[in-house]
């Protein structure tokens, strides 16, 4: 899979909203260690423990939507605030009460308007597991982490995906034409032995 390509991948999480001492926060989970997320029909992946250990410190910025416009927090400055724990990456945002977006965004979650996530990356490093079911999975092992995002709508970014599904199919016809060109082979009596 190209590596250029920055991957989004969304997941089902709970996020609440506190406030503190008079300061608001969001704060929930923005990935979970071992869950499988559906590419499509027969194609899953999952992200392990230790995927993020080597980005955590990085610049890391809290966006509403993915959209860069909006940004909620960001780590080098102490309004994203990231951990990573048994579960997953968990994350807590503070709120600018100037920022009319994240207000409304605050408050969208506080009623439960919005509460799922996203996050923005590049695979560094992975496994790739083809079942005998026909079905293909990808543990994402290791990344680098641009953004984490709270969401309206938890679905894959197309690019990305439409990306790897791509790759996967290239991968599978040239699996394909090696095993015809190593059956027309045999046929032919140029390979002996299994």
């Amino acid at each position: 899979m190209d590596r250029t390509i920055r991957q989004m991948r969304c997941a089902l999480s709970q996020f609440s909203t506190r406030e503190d001492s008079g300061e608001l926060f969001i704060e929930g989970y923005f990935a979970v260690f071992n869950s499988n997320y559906e590419l499509w029909p027969g194609a899953t992946e999952s992200v392990a423990p230790g995927a993020f250990d080597e980005t955590i410190s990085d610049d890391i910025r809290a966006l509403i939507d993915h959209e860069t416009r909006l940004v909620l927090g960001r780590t080098t400055v102490g309004t994203l605030e990231l951990k990573i724990d048994s579960r997953g990456l968990w994350g807590k945002v503070k709120i600018n009460p100037n920022d009319q977006d994240a207000i409304n965004l605050y408050e969208r979650v506080k009623r439960g308007d919005v509460d799922q996530c996203s996050f923005g990356f590049d695979i560094l490093e992975e496994d790739t597991d083809y079942r005998e079911d026909g079905s293909v999975h990808w543990t994402i092992k290791r990344v680098r982490l641009y953004e984490v995002s709270v969401v309206t709508f938890p679905a894959y970014e197309d690019t990305s995906v439409s990306a790897r599904k791509r790759d996967y199919e290239a991968l599978e016809k040239r699996k394909s034409e090696a095993w015809k060109e190593k059956i027309r082979k045999r046929l032919k009596g140029e390979e002996h032995g299994a």
